[in-house]
C-alpha cells in the first residue's frame, strides 16, 4: 500500500472515531432586509434563526438609528419598535451549546446599567439561564450577555430584567447585534465523510495492487524487473 492511500485510509478512520466538531456562526443582521419587524427569519453559515418577541417587538434598524452608534455595534441591529419593555426570543434549527450578543439598553448617562437575563430552552425545558449589565454605563452602553452549556439547547429568551439600580433617565429596552452562536455539527455528516474516504482507499489500494500484478511474469510471484 502507497503512502497516498495510506494517508487516505487513515483520514477517514479519523473522522470515523472523531467527535463532532461545534461550529461558530454570527447573525449581524447586515443583510437585512431594512427595516423587516419581528417575527423575521435570518440565516448565517447554514443555520437558521427565526426571532419572535412580545408586545410591539423589534425590527432591523441602522446601528445609528439614534444619531449615534452604540460602542462595538455596526451596520444593522434589531432595535426595539417602541418604548415599551419586549422579550426578544430566537429559535435555532440546530442545538446549540454555547451563544453570546451584544445588548445596549437606553440609559442616557445614568451611573450604573440594567441587568438583561437570557434563559435557554431545550424545547420546552429550561436549561439555564445568565445576566449581564453593560460596563461601563452611560448612554446606551453596551455589554455582552454569554451563555454556555454542555446540555444542547434550541432556543433563548432575552428578558429586561431590572432597571440601573440607581435609577436615572432609562427606559425598558434594549438593541442587539453580533448574536454569535455555537452548533453542534450533525454526526452523520462526519460518518459520510469518513466512510467516503475509506472507500476511496481501499478503492485506489485495488487498483495499486491489480497494476503489480499485470506486471509479474508469468510462473513468478515476483513483479517484473523494469
Amino acid at each position: 500500500m502507497n503512502r497516498a492511500t495510506s494517508l487516505i485510509l487513515v483520514s477517514g478512520l479519523f473522522l470515523l472515531t472523531s467527535p463532532a466538531r461545534a461550529a461558530s456562526v454570527v447573525f449581524d443582521f447586515d443583510g437585512g432586509p431594512l427595516h423587516a419587524q419581528t417575527p423575521l427569519t435570518q440565516v448565517a453559515g447554514g443555520i437558521t434563526a427565526q426571532f419572535t418577541a412580545t408586545g410591539q417587538g423589534y425590527s432591523i434598524q441602522p446601528a445609528d438609528v439614534l444619531g449615534f452608534t452604540p460602542a462595538g455595534m455596526s451596520g444593522y441591529v434589531l432595535y426595539p419598535n417602541s418604548v415599551f419593555a419586549s422579550d426578544l426570543s430566537i429559535a435555532f434549527d440546530q442545538p446549540l451549546t454555547g451563544i453570546s450578543m451584544l445588548f445596549a439598553p437606553e440609559e442616557y448617562a445614568t451611573d450604573s446599567s440594567a441587568t438583561l437575563q437570557l434563559t435557554a430552552y431545550s424545547g420546552a425545558s429550561p436549561v439555564g439561564s445568565s445576566t449581564a449589565s453593560a460596563s461601563p454605563p452611560g448612554t446606551w452602553p453596551t455589554g455582552t450577555l454569554l451563555f454556555s452549556s454542555a446540555q444542547p439547547f434550541d432556543h433563548v429568551v432575552v428578558h429586561y430584567l431590572a432597571p440601573p439600580p440607581t435609577g436615572g433617565d432609562y427606559g425598558p429596552i434594549f438593541m442587539i447585534d453580533n448574536v454569535a452562536v455555537v452548533a453542534i455539527p450533525e454526526p452523520s455528516t462526519i460518518t459520510l465523510g469518513g466512510f467516503g474516504l475509506i472507500l476511496l482507499g481501499l478503492a485506489l489500494r485495488r487498483r495499486t495492487m491489480g497494476c503489480e500484478a499485470s506486471l509479474a511474469p508469468e510462473g513468478t510471484g515476483e513483479p517484473a524487473r523494469i
